[in-house]
């Protein structure tokens, strides 16, 4: 494939950067992350949920995941602000009887004090202040955050010498705003782990999705760096480069 047939493919990926909900399908089997974190998110929030607490999901998505818990919509609330995921909580949510809030200011959640004996939140915003004035006495917050350091040699690759966006999220920084909270730490971990693109396409893609990793980035800005890229995966088979997690669960 020469330069412009090159471009032109990348620039159709450029053009198709948007997601339904928080659905990476468009780049299933061109990219892997996540598949061999140290702990199970998803199997922490069962064992601590039961059927009769009053459950809260701060920026659902789509609401994919919080669905997939089934748990009884009457104990169910959730937050969302980006505004094509609330119109799809609005579609999916609301019709089972699913408390939702339009909300993107984590310190002004609009429910009352002492409203739920659990929060969730993966990959969202957080206030511990404001996780505290929500949670009941013994009440459970658990979260899976993205860290600081997400991504770093795959910016640099394209846009080096960009600033980290949240240079604070980190398990340490973090556990410490918790205590200082008033919260006791249940379980905490971090991890770095691979994250892999297999053809340089999938990752214009995901760098256009990620915009506030990859600030100003485009085809037309990065090419020259793409096309080095473009070299790595012809000898390599992929780029590669580092994803930073860490979990949190922790009780009021």
């Amino acid at each position: 494939m020469n330069i412009e047939q090159l471009r032109h493919l990348w620039k159709q990926e450029e053009a198709a950067a948007h997601i339904h909900g928080w659905d990476f399908s468009h780049i299933c089997g061109r990219f892997e992350e996540e598949h061999d974190l140290p702990w199970d998110y998803d199997a922490i929030v069962r064992n601590y949920l039961e059927d009769d607490m009053m459950l809260l999901d701060y920026d659902t998505g789509g609401g994919e995941y919080l669905l997939s818990l089934r748990h009884p919509y009457e104990n169910t609330a959730a937050t969302e602000g980006y505004p094509p995921n609330v119109k799809l909580c609005q579609e999916t949510l609301i019709p089972l009887g699913i408390d939702l809030r339009q909300c993107s200011t984590p310190s002004n959640i609009p429910f009352p004090d002492n409203s739920f004996d659990m929060i969730i939140n993966r990959h969202g915003s957080f206030d511990p202040l404001e996780i505290s004035r929500l949670l009941r006495r013994d009440g459970i917050f658990i979260t899976q955050q993205v860290g600081g350091d997400n991504d770093r040699e795959l910016v640099e690759m394209v846009l080096p010498g960009t600033e980290k966006p949240f240079p604070h999220l980190n398990l340490r920084e973090q556990k410490q705003a918790f205590e200082a909270a008033g919260f006791a730490i249940l379980k905490a971990d971090e991890a770095y782990r691979p994250i892999k693109f297999y053809d340089i396409g999938a990752f214009v893609w995901f760098a256009h999705i990620i915009q506030w990793e990859f600030p100003g980035f485009s085809v037309d800005n990065c090419f020259e760096r793409l096309l080095t890229l473009q070299k790595t995966v012809e000898e390599n088979g992929k780029i590669e480069g580092t994803i930073h997690r860490y979990l949190i669960v922790a009780k009021k």
